[in-house]
């Protein structure tokens, strides 16, 4: 079952970049839940391994309709190279294969053109002969003025006319296609130098901006000044995205509430705990029982490494990870440690694995304790809701356990809802340590107590792991408040105590029908979530 929050975004769309003093170029940004990725194009080979190249030279045959079947734009006036705008359906630039819209045309037969204007390109292309060998790079960060299109499917209608005046910012086409005595048809010889190389317009990442902790801004620094559909975004480490600019008003917005989003959920996300501890090994030899483990309690999972994380990839490569709503966390009492070593605790997964640790210090011991709750409480505030697949009279219902409303069960075939009730009506709960657990719950019109069975559990947590609730009026003795019981992380305020309470009956539930597995009980079986 998917947890991912539903808040979450993940979005992509083009966009304009003002890098610098550049003229504004088109990107693609794609939007993930911890990263901004800033995309532009570019021209690669992708016969046998991938690679950039700077130029590619290309010979192409003219024909009697259509000419070279490309069109061009820009020049020296602009303080660009003239670059291929347009590509004809079906004639030589496309049958090639390997010209490009965007491609800056650096030479025509040898002759350097790269800072010529736009007009003296026309006339060396239309004087250029039968045959034309072209040097061309794609011009990544084509200013947006020139209005290319992203992709070759602009189809150009082929032509025969050579009249007219060009212009650096209109499609020169028709110019190039003079040449009276051409009646070449489509037989092409019109191949690169280098046979068998492949080349694609493909996405490629120019910057990567990280979430965690980034900020964006839609004012010019240290101004009041608003930028009009356009912003920044800035990570922590300073490294900037440039001026994203935007078509409207609304899709700025759009961006900007995706983003924002995105940071607000990595903050809730963020690293609760991490240090290192000793793990006892289950087959160790005997001079060696306990091994350095480093521990780090980051948004929903509970990472095992052999050394610390010092990078993101290190975080893909932990040695275990866990969902913290599926284990168990029980500080062990002097009888249950295992030798002589203090300060140890267990993490029970939701498999039945059994991980066994050992912490230097008492204030070790305790730290770890409330950040492995505050970690279990911000990761069920996040997911809220749970439903469970379970047999009741051999009919097949589910069980929700919504941290908002409380619990509900229904017919898992027509939906029709068999009973609800409020976490402040469950009076008790109890289960058989198999496969059964019981609810007790208060009836809000007669004030008895109804007892609800629910044949879905299994093996229930070790019993000084969560401490039932006291009924009211019922006094706690002074050693048995913050022993075998759940403490409070110290940054909870008072007033979320009772919201707490029914928390962790949540993770207790949602750990027992977790570990469910196809055990039968009184004609029923257990069944995993739904």
């Amino acid at each position: 079952m998917d947890f991912r929050t539903a808040c979450e975004e993940t979005k992509t769309g083009i966009c304009l970049l003002q890098d610098g003093a550049q003229e504004p170029f088109k990107v693609r940004l794609h939007l993930a839940k911890d990263l901004l990725m800033i995309q532009e194009q570019d021209v690669i080979c992708v016969s046998g391994e991938p690679f950039y190249s700077g130029e590619r030279t290309v010979t192409i045959r003219r024909q009697a309709v259509g000419g070279f079947g490309l069109s061009i734009k820009g020049g020296a006036e602009h303080n660009i190279p003239v670059v291929i705008s347009k590509i004809s359906k079906e004639q030589r630039a496309e049958l090639s294969g390997l010209l490009f819209i965007g491609d800056a045309i650096l030479q025509i037969n040898g002759i350097n053109v790269r800072k010529c204007r736009h007009e003296e390109v026309v006339q060396v292309l239309r004087n250029a002969g039968e045959e034309v060998t072209l040097t061309v790079s794609f011009l990544k960060r084509a200013p947006a003025f020139l209005k290319l299109p992203l992709n070759e499917d602009c189809a150009c209608a082929p032509s025969d006319q050579s009249s007219g005046t060009s212009s650096p910012l209109c499609d020169s086409g028709l110019h190039l296609n003079f040449h009276p005595n051409n009646t070449d048809t489509l037989s092409c010889s019109s191949w690169p130098a280098s046979p068998g190389l492949r080349w694609e317009k493909r996405w490629c990442d120019l910057r990567l901006i990280p979430l965690l902790h980034s900020r964006f801004s839609q004012y010019v620094p240290g101004t009041d000044l608003s930028r009009q559909n356009a912003f920044q975004v800035t990570a922590v480490d300073g490294v900037c995205s440039g001026i994203i600019q935007c078509l409207s008003a609304e899709d700025s917005l759009d961006w900007l509430q995706a983003i924002a989003t995105n940071i607000s959920n990595l903050t809730k996300h963020n690293i609760v705990y991490m240090g290192w501890c000793e793990a006892r090994e289950q087959d160790a030899l005997q001079d060696r029982v306990y091994l350095p483990t480093f521990l780090a309690l980051r948004g929903s999972c509970l990472y095992k490494f052999l050394a610390p994380p010092v990078t993101t990839w290190d975080w893909t490569r932990a040695e275990k990870t866990f969902s913290v709503y599926e284990i168990m966390c029980k500080i062990l009492k002097d009888s249950d440690l295992l030798d002589r070593r203090k300060h140890c605790f267990t993490v029970q997964s939701e498999s039945g694995e059994d991980l066994y640790f050992s912490v230097e210090l008492d204030s070790d011991l305790a730290q770890w304790e409330r950040a492995f709750q505050t970690a279990t409480f911000l990761e069920v505030e996040r997911i809220q809701c749970k439903t469970y697949a379970c047999v009741l009279e051999s009919h097949l219902m589910g069980l929700t356990i919504d941290f908002s409303t409380g619990f509900i069960c229904f017919d898992a075939a027509t939906k029709a809802v068999l009973w609800r009730y409020k976490f402040s009506q469950l009076k008790g709960s109890s289960d058989d340590g198999k496969s059964k657990i019981k609810f007790l719950f208060q009836n809000p019109d007669t004030k008895q107590i109804e007892a609800k069975v629910n044949p879905n559990s299994s093996h229930k947590p070790p019993p000084t792991a969560l401490r039932p609730l006291r009924r009211r009026g019922e006094k706690i003795e002074e050693s048995q408040k913050c022993k075998n019981s759940l403490c409070f992380p110290w940054n909870v305020p008072q007033k979320q105590k009772n919201k707490f309470t029914l928390l962790f009956y949540f993770i207790y539930f949602s750990f027992c029908l977790f570990r469910a597995t196809p055990v039968a009980y009184g004609g029923s079986q257990a069944r995993g979530p739904i």
